[in-house]
């Protein structure tokens, strides 16, 4: 198939941007439950400043998703975990405004294990280790608190769907 037959110039069609999200987890040196890895959004970061993400960002258009995960991952720790499993998929419709629909985001979730823990800061922020357990305590990034379990359980893929509210704070849906 060529490039051109792919129908992205078609009217109406809904567009999106691929993105990562990568959750690694590693088992911790002094207690031995697991702890995960977050990114502590910086203080001046215009989304999320002072709250906990997963790690990721946008897909390239030169690599394929998992090259992304990778990417991302090394360039915001430092680490190299492979592999990468694809946990989720998350479609995110970011609603419309005066210049009518905006493109949504299609999320591709990513869980690893680590027994290396050493980590470097990025101008992204902050990468902690901290205990699973405990997550439900922490300021997380809001869509987390449902990411998390379902990207760390071994149950099949989820799928997710976020919508935007009249308020603009989205809703989520998940299922399997």
């Amino acid at each position: 198939m060529n490039a051109g037959d792919q129908g992205t110039r078609a009217g109406g069609k809904h567009a999106v941007i691929p993105r990562t999200l990568i959750f690694v987890t590693s088992p911790n040196p002094t207690t031995g439950t697991d702890d995960l890895l977050l990114l502590k959004g910086s203080p001046t970061k215009r989304l999320w400043a002072g709250k906990y993400n997963g790690l990721g960002g946008h897909v390239e258009a030169s690599e394929n998703v998992a090259a992304a995960a990778q990417r991302e991952l090394a360039e915001e720790t430092g680490l190299m975990v492979d592999p990468l499993t694809l946990r989720g998929i998350v479609h995110i419709d970011t609603g419309s405004d005066q210049n009518g629909p905006r493109p949504g985001v299609m999320m591709f979730v990513f869980r690893g294990t680590s027994t290396a823990r050493a980590v470097r800061p990025s101008v992204e922020g902050t990468p902690e280790w901290l205990p699973v357990d405990g997550l439900a305590d922490l300021p997380l990034v809001d869509d987390l608190y449902a990411v998390i379990p379902r990207t760390l359980d071994d149950a099949p893929i989820f799928f997710g769907h976020y919508a935007p509210k009249e308020d603009g704070s989205m809703s989520y849906h998940f299922s399997r």
